[in-house]
C-alpha cells in the first residue's frame, strides 16, 4: 500500500511538474505594441529562462473569452492567464470549474481562492507622465486620448490630468476617448483622428491610453509637429523625436512573477512596487531635459513617501 501511495504522489507530481501554463491575450492582439505586448515578453522571458513551452490565444471576439480560457482549463494549463480587465467575468465562471487549476487575472479582481489578481496604480505612472506633459507644453494645452470608455481608462486620464495640473495649474486639458466597445483598443485611424482635432485646438502634447490605437495618435503627432506620451510598453522608439515618453506599466513583469510563483488574492503593483513608472531612453533623450527629470524625480519620490497623494478614479469614484 506504502509502494502504491507513492508512485500515485510521484505520478502526482509529475503532472504537475509537466503542466504547461497558457495566456489569453485581449482584444487587439499579441503584437499591440502596447498591453497585451507587454505580457508576451513576461512569457518569452519565462519561456527563455525555463527552457519550457507555453500555450496561447489571441481573442478575435468578445464570446471567445470564456471559450478560450475554458479550452485551456481542460487542456490542464496551470496557471491561466488573462489579460485584461474584459476577462474578468470569463475567469470567475471557469475558475469556479477547476479548483485545482491557478488562473491568474490582469487589470481586474475576482476573489475566488485559485486566482491571482494583479492591479496596477495607474494613477501613479499617469501623474508622474501628466506632469512632464505640462513642463513640456508650451501652449499650456495638453491632452489625452483614451480607448475604450472604461473605469480603467478614466483611472488613467485622472491621474495624467493631477500631474498635469500639479506642474501648471492653469493647463488646459483636452480629454476624448475612442470608443464604448473593443473595437476602440485596435483603431488607428480614429487615433488618429482624435489627435488631429486635438492639436488644432492647441494641444502640443497628447497622452494615449488606447492600446493598437494609440499607433495612430504617435503617427497624428509626428506629423503635427508634436508631442506624444506612449503606454503600458515603452514605446518611445515607435516615433523617435515625437515620444516625450511612455508610460510604464509593467504588464511583463506581473506576468513573469506570476509564472514564476504559486501566490493568489490580489497583488497591487505602483511605483515603489516597481510596477509603473515613465520611460527614459536614447530616443526621448533630447526631450527630457536636466531640469524635467530632476522635478519629476522629485514628484516620484514624493508620491512614493506618501507626502503627495494621487486620487484613485475607481476607488474614489471620481476624479479630485
Amino acid at each position: 500500500m506504502k509502494r502504491l501511495g507513492l508512485m500515485a504522489g510521484l505520478l502526482a507530481a509529475a503532472s504537475v511538474q509537466a503542466a504547461q501554463p497558457a495566456v489569453i491575450y485581449e482584444l487587439g492582439g499579441k503584437f499591440d505594441k502596447s498591453f497585451n505586448e507587454a505580457a508576451y515578453r513576461g512569457m518569452e522571458r519565462w519561456k527563455k529562462e525555463t527552457g519550457q513551452p507555453y500555450l496561447e490565444f489571441e481573442i478575435a471576439n468578445e464570446t471567445q473569452r470564456e471559450q478560450a480560457l475554458r479550452r485551456m482549463a481542460e487542456r490542464g494549463a496551470n496557471p491561466v492567464l488573462a489579460i485584461g480587465f474584459s476577462q474578468a467575468s470569463a475567469v470567475s465562471k471557469v475558475a469556479k470549474d477547476f479548483p485545482k487549476q491557478r488562473f491568474v487575472l490582469i487589470d481586474q479582481v475576482v476573489e475566488q481562492p485559485n486566482v491571482q489578481s494583479v492591479v496596477f496604480k495607474e494613477q501613479e505612472g499617469s501623474f508622474l507622465v501628466g506632469a512632464l506633459a505640462a513642463m513640456a507644453s508650451k501652449s499650456g494645452k495638453v491632452g489625452f486620448i483614451g480607448g475604450m470608455d472604461v473605469p480603467l481608462i478614466r483611472k488613467f486620464q485622472c491621474g495624467y490630468e493631477q500631474g498635469v495640473r500639479h506642474i501648471n495649474p492653469k493647463a488646459e486639458i483636452l480629454a476624448s476617448m475612442t470608443g464604448t466597445t473593443g473595437a476602440a483598443w485596435n483603431d488607428p485611424a480614429r487615433g488618429g483622428e482624435l489627435a488631429k482635432a486635438q492639436f488644432a485646438r492647441g494641444v502640443d502634447v497628447v497622452f494615449a491610453a488606447a492600446g493598437a490605437t494609440g499607433v495612430g495618435v504617435y503617427q497624428a503627432a509626428k506629423d503635427a509637429g508634436k508631442l506624444a506620451i506612449g503606454v503600458d510598453s515603452n514605446q518611445d522608439h515607435l516615433q523617435p523625436g515625437t515620444m516625450l515618453t511612455s508610460m510604464l506599466k509593467r504588464v511583463d513583469v506581473a506576468v513573469y512573477q506570476a509564472l514564476k510563483s504559486s501566490q493568489t488574492g490580489v497583488t497591487v503593483l505602483g511605483l515603489k512596487e516597481g510596477g509603473v513608472d515613465y520611460a527614459q531612453d536614447q530616443y526621448n533623450a533630447k526631450l527630457l531635459t536636466p531640469e524635467m527629470k530632476k522635478r519629476v524625480e522629485t514628484v516620484r519620490a514624493d508620491i512614493i513617501s506618501g507626502k503627495l497623494k494621487v486620487a484613485n478614479y475607481v476607488v474614489g469614484g471620481g476624479c479630485k
